[in-house]
This record gives C-alpha cells, structure tokens and sequence, in this order.
C-alpha cells in the first residue's frame, strides 16, 4: 500500500466504511427491486436481488461486529460484483427498471438498474477497502485521486481534439480541401501533440521530473514481456469474446468500424499510428502518468484497477453508437484488456512495453478492418 492505513477495532473512523457500503447496497438493492417489483421474471434479476441483499447483509453486519472484517468486507464485495456483472447484463437485455422524473419543463426517464450498476461497482471497492482495513479517510482520498485522474483522462482526451483542430487550421489555409485520409493523419498528430502537451502538464503541476516518466531501452526480459504480452492481451479478447457470445450480450461497435466501412484506406494511416502514435501516447498518460500516480494512495494491483476504470471511462465515447447496455458491455471489453495492459506495465516499469503491445494490438485490429472491408 502506498500508506498506512490498518486500522484497530477501537478507531472511531471504523464504522465509517460499512456505514458507506450499507448505503451503496441499498440503493444497489432498490435499483434491482423495481424491475422485479413490476413482474419482470427474468433470473437474472431475481438472483441479482438476492445478492444485492447479500451484500446489505453483509455490511450490516460489518457494521454492528457481526461479521470478521475480511469476512465481512470480501463478502460484500463478491456479492457487490455479482450485483455489478447480472445488472450489467439485464441492461445489455433492454431490462432497466426506467422511472420518469419530473424537472418541472418536462420529464426525464431514469434507469433504475443501472443505478444498482453504479452503486454496486463502488461496494466493490468499499468492500474490499474494509476487507483490508481502510478507513473512511483512506477511502476518501482514493475516491478522490480516481476522479481526479478520470477528469484528468477525459482532458487529454478532449485536448487531443482541440490540437487535433488547431492543426487542421493552417493545413486548410494552406491546402485548401484536405481528403479524409489527410485529416487522419493531422488527427493523429494532434492526438500526439496533445496527449502529451497534458502529460507534461501534469509533471510540471505536481512538481514531478522526467525521472517519473518510465521510458529506457528494453532489456531482453523487456522483450519477452512485449511478445508474451500481445499474446496475453489476444488471449484476454478470445475469453471475452467467447464469455459474451456464449451469453448473448451484444456489444456496441467502435467508432472506428464506421470510418473503416464508409472509407478503409483510413486504417492504412492507423495502422502505422497505432504503433507510433496510438499506443506510446495513450499508455504514456493512461499507465505511466494515471496508474503510476495511483501508486501513491493504492497498491499496486489496485491501481492496476482503478487505473483501468479511468481507462474504459475515457473511452464512452468512442462506443456510443449503441444503446447503454451494448456501451456497457464494450466497456467491459476495454476495462479487460486494460487490466492486461497495466499489469504489463507494473511488471516491467518500462513505458515502451505496454506502447508496444497496446500499438501491435491495434494495428492488427486495423488491419483486419482493412482487409474486411477494402
């Protein structure tokens, strides 16, 4: 752990935590209630009823002594996950409990089950963070790196578009009409640009060095993890893939399948950006700047965690061509292959390994798309 932070059965700040996971389970438990309530049958929900009240359960009884505290707090959290993975895959269903809410100039519907989602995902942490003895400080202050490093995510992300604009200006004034494939590569080189225009900024705003930045020759060890890992990062897409066929749940395409059907010499560009572009940059603020800074409020298989949250957060964007549960369940891909990215990463310390595998992984993506549709 990056600080200290066991605490005694005699803390005034111990119940803090199962008082926070009693609250995020109920509201888990309400989420899941209402389609049930209405007479949706599925088992899906029923089950996930049962371990939304598990996990309250659980809590309470963490809460009063009941319970062993790494009883308690795993307990919750396996409970919470089963919450999180069956409420995830009745929205992917079209089950979402909706419920209108009135704002006075009109109305807004609301899914209740993917509240239970949102609030079954943070017991997750909660959980776990009781299971080892955190307290509500702990809690608090790794709640608030993960949002601080997600908005910091999301303005890279928006960076890289505002760059990728300013570029595009003189390119016109220069050229006049730029084609499709020119305008890539203009959007790569902003990417670049301002991906890592934000990951300076924030060693300057932290008052960290280039020291912080892990990037060395690779050793030969270096090498293997490269090779293992873009078999490990495809071994990880075949279990999904499989997982979600095998279950029914569809996922929402990338935005690039759209680009590479309406004009494929696009993936021509990203496939070379992949490599030089796409993966060094993307790993450069999302592992060597977000993951590494968690570092310091989490250990180190939890930063690979949270780290990969702020990953597929980021990345909403790019699957919003579906409905909220085909979203979800693409996201659910991505949260995936980022947990194997930062694992590389925290293996080996080394910024050019995951580049690599992040790079050669989308390029082979790239070019499948080439091919599919050339």
């Amino acid at each position: 752990m990056g600080e200290t932070t066991q605490a005694t059965d005699n803390s005034p700040t111990l119940e803090v935590v199962p008082t926070i996971g009693v609250g995020l389970s109920g509201v888990a438990l309400a989420g899941v209630f209402v389609p049930l309530r209405r007479g949706v049958s599925d088992p899906v929900i029923t089950v996930a009823v049962v371990c939304a009240l598990f996990a309250l359960v659980a809590f309470v009884a963490r809460r009063h002594g009941l319970l062993d505290r790494t009883v308690g707090g795993l307990g919750a959290a396996a409970a919470s996950l089963c919450v999180v993975l069956l409420s995830g895959y009745a929205l992917n269903q079209e089950i979402a409990g909706s419920v209108s809410l009135s704002l006075g100039v009109g109305s807004v519907s609301l899914s209740t089950v993917f509240g239970a989602f949102l609030a079954a995902s943070i017991a997750i942490g909660v959980g776990i963070a009781e299971s080892v003895g955190i307290d509500g400080y702990g809690v608090l202050r790794r709640a608030r790196t993960t949002v601080g490093l997600t908005i910091l995510g999301w303005v890279g992300l928006f960076s890289a578009a505002l760059t990728m604009e300013l570029f595009a200006v003189p390119v016109v004034l220069l050229r006049g009409e730029i084609s499709d494939v020119e305008w890539m590569v203009v959007a790569q080189v902003g990417m670049a640009v301002g991906t890592g225009l934000v990951a300076i900024g924030y060693l300057v705003a932290t008052d960290r060095d280039w020291s912080f930045i892990d990037l060395r020759v690779p050793t030969l060890r270096d090498v293997g993890w490269t090779v293992g890992g873009v078999a490990l990062l495809f071994g990880a897409l075949l279990v999904i893939s499989v997982i979600l066929s095998t279950t029914g749940t569809e996922s929402a395409e990338h935005a690039t399948v759209d680009q590479a059907r309406e004009n494929p010499e696009l993936m021509l560009v990203l496939i070379p950006a992949a490599i030089l572009v796409i993966g060094p940059f993307e790993e450069l603020l999302y592992r060597n700047v977000v993951q590494k800074a968690m570092y310091d409020v989490f250990s180190r298989q939890g930063a690979i965690v949270a780290g990969s949250v702020v990953f597929s957060i980021v990345h909403l964007s790019a699957y919003a061509t579906a409905g909220l549960g085909a979203v979800m369940a693409s996201l659910g891909v991505v949260f995936g292959l980022s947990l194997v990215l930062g694992f590389i990463y925290e293996r080996t310390d080394n910024l050019v390994v995951p580049a690599l595998v992040h790079g050669i992984y989308n390029a082979v993506v790239f070019a499948n798309l080439y091919f599919t549709y050339a």
